[in-house]
């Protein structure tokens, strides 16, 4: 018999944690990820369904939206769908009943791994990581950027509280970068 241990993307039994001056970096392990794509001519009936899973409009271009289950847009007639791994193990599944033949899911859970950014000084990391326009980044906005050589998401949650996602396989990267970038800011 098999003894297996879940174990997060940088590799520990537990979610890195690390505060550098204003700045907490936290790994999220806990969320599940569906993708969804409208198909084509569904477009309408595709956002609209996700409307009603997310309980929220569906997100626009750079946008994030949603309350239990949340959504965020990552390309035309497409968005990246979240939500508490505990209470929604099966989301990609739970999001294709939801959506039937309107769009196309595909499970996202082990492919990302998330990052959260709380603090006051979060501007001034940002900067260093990303090439956003922080001036326009406000509460419920969401980009595709570059970190680190690495495609990630960014997600404003609140002015305090940042996401940032990018793959599990360049999490050790990507980690390393956002600490180095924290102690810059010092």
């Amino acid at each position: 018999m098999h003894d297996l241990v879940a174990i997060t993307a940088l590799g520990g039994a537990e979610p890195r944690v690390d505060t550098v001056g204003g700045v907490t970096c936290t790994e999220v392990p806990e969320v599940a990820l569906a993708s969804v794509a409208a198909r084509m001519g569904q477009e309408t009936s595709a956002a609209k369904a996700l409307a009603t899973l997310i309980d929220a409009p569906t997100p626009d271009v750079g946008r994030w939206a949603g309350t239990m289950i949340t959504a965020f847009w990552v390309g035309p007639d497409q968005w990246m769908v979240e939500a508490p791994y505990d209470s929604h193990e099966g989301l990609a599944d739970q999001v294709k009943a939801t959506v039937g033949d309107t769009a196309s899911v595909t499970e996202q859970t082990d492919a990302w791994t998330r990052f959260d950014l709380s603090g006051d000084s979060i501007p001034a990391v940002l900067e260093l990581l990303c090439q956003l326009d922080l001036r326009r980044f406000d509460k419920g906005s969401a980009a595709r950027c570059s970190i680190h050589h690495v495609g990630c998401f960014v997600i404003c949650r609140t002015p305090e509280k940042v996401s940032l996602y990018g793959p599990r396989s360049s999490a050790g990267s990507l980690h390393h970068a956002i600490v180095t970038a924290m102690r810059s800011v010092q």
